[in-house]
């Protein structure tokens, strides 16, 4: 049976992914896509920043696109790293810090949840939280469980 990113597993991350947000005082925007780097589900959550709808599709983007992590990718991307200056590829669309996180059913990416509103490391623990959710054909997949958050955040310019 060939895995892949239904609605219904998409929303269950989305859904698993808001929790963490929400436990973490973090307004974000949460977006899963499937193998192909299409958007299966999206979420913009109450008070989360308009800047950040498209941060959380190119972070799952990329994700997919490189099959792992956009912290991991940030990381091989600084000056003198075997990735410097990938973001100049894919029209833009490669983001290089933390919140990307791709999903595996037996050790194949079938897809990747992307998370942004709040910082790089927050933005990390709210896709681990949507992918450790992730479910397809009745297989829950787990990931590394999410790190502890900060439950205060401040952002600085924001009008509530």
């Amino acid at each position: 049976m060939s895995k892949q990113v239904t609605l219904a597993a998409a929303e269950a991350v989305v859904a698993a992914a808001r929790k963490h947000a929400e436990k973490i005082g973090v307004p974000s925007c949460i977006a899963v896509v499937d193998s192909g780097a299409n958007l299966v589900a999206f979420v913009r959550m109450d008070r989360a920043w308009l800047g950040s709808i498209d941060i959380a599709q190119d972070k799952a983007f990329t994700s997919r696109a490189f099959d792992m992590t956009t912290k991991e990718l940030a990381r091989m991307s600084q000056p003198g790293e075997p990735l410097f200056g990938i973001t100049a590829s894919n029209e833009g669309r490669v983001v290089i810090f933390a919140g990307g996180v791709p999903v595996k059913v037996d050790g194949v990416v079938i897809g990747a949840v992307g998370a942004s509103g709040g910082r790089p490391d927050q933005d990390h623990e709210v896709a681990e939280a949507g992918a450790a959710a992730f479910s397809s054909g009745g297989q829950t997949v787990r990931r590394s469980s999410a790190s502890p958050a900060n439950a205060e955040v401040a952002r600085p310019g924001r009008v509530d």
